[in-house]
């Protein structure tokens, strides 16, 4: 196998894992961390297909990661702040209990 294959199966097989991860779960911390494992897999791939492109002197694949990255990140705090909001309303985290977001 050449490293570009190595490098898309791991992505695949941890795409995989957080999907399966954020459909499966009840918890919403779960469901979170399982989004960021997939933006994680979407990383990998746009590093690995930089990399062992024609050009990887050009710093395109490390630029569109970098900008994925602060996207996570801004994610991440939004759906923590929403996690706590709903949390302090419903006293509970289980996303089966919070079917209904009217006040």
């Amino acid at each position: 196998m050449t490293p570009l294959q190595i490098c898309l199966l791991t992505s695949a097989l941890l795409f995989a894992t957080g999907f399966a991860g954020a459909v499966t779960r009840r918890h919403a911390i779960l469901v979170l961390i399982g989004i960021e494992l997939m933006l994680n897999a979407a990383n990998l791939n746009l590093i690995a297909f930089w990399r062992f492109g024609p050009h990887p002197e050009l710093l395109t694949g490390f630029i569109f990661v970098l900008f994925s990255m602060a996207l996570a990140a801004a994610e991440a705090a939004v759906g923590l702040a929403l996690v706590i909001a709903i949390y302090r309303h419903k006293k509970t985290s289980n996303l089966d209990e919070v079917r209904d977001l009217k006040g």
